[in-house]
């Protein structure tokens, strides 16, 4: 059997939906509840029968109203019932635009830092790699001069090639045209 004596547990439990008209008529009822005590409150001004409260908030000043309602809106939830004194908390505070600082100069962070000089960095070394300075580039250059070698000497290559194969072909072309005669008169 499992933990709680029921098979289904509460997730298949009817649900109870209020009704449109059930809303509007609690809303209504707090209306007039509301128009009530603050007809109450007009008849009641004399001081004697009103809320303590209320006497105090009206004796004070707009600016203890102020606080007091910012003390409320700051402490939400559990803050209200237990009071933290914790020297690491700081208060966030806004700033208006006046008093921004756009002009002054602008700290960078570390990895900002060090991302910019790897970039410097990099560009140096192009520059250098373009004028030809670092060893990459000196092992480049003599790489790119070895294939320019190699290429020139095949290209001369081909050129006593086709010399060759020029001044043969007119010595083969005459051998070829008696066999080709021979052979023609042979079939004949």
């Amino acid at each position: 059997m499992p933990k709680g004596g029921r098979k289904g547990g509460h997730k298949g439990r009817a649900r109870q939906y209020t009704s449109p008209e059930e809303i509007d008529a609690q809303l209504q009822a707090e209306k007039q509840k509301a128009r009530e005590e603050e007809e109450q409150g007009e008849e009641g001004g004399d001081g004697a029968a009103g809320d303590p409260k209320k006497e105090k908030k009206s004796l004070d000043s707009d600016e203890s109203e102020d606080e007091e309602d910012d003390y409320q809106q700051k402490r939400k939830g559990v803050e209200g019932l237990i009071d933290i004194e914790n020297p690491n908390r700081v208060a966030q505070t806004t700033k208006k635009v006046t008093q921004l600082d756009l002009d002054g100069p602008k700290e960078l962070s570390r990895r900002e830092r060090e991302e910019i000089e790897k970039q410097k960095a990099k560009e140096r070394y192009m520059k250098m790699h373009l004028a030809g300075k670092t060893e990459q580039a000196k092992a480049d250059l003599a790489r790119l001069a070895i294939i320019r070698k190699q290429r020139e000497e095949a290209a001369r290559k081909k050129e006593e090639e086709r010399k060759e194969h020029r001044a043969q072909q007119p010595t083969e072309a005459a051998g070829m045209q008696l066999g080709h005669t021979f052979q023609a008169g042979r079939s004949c």
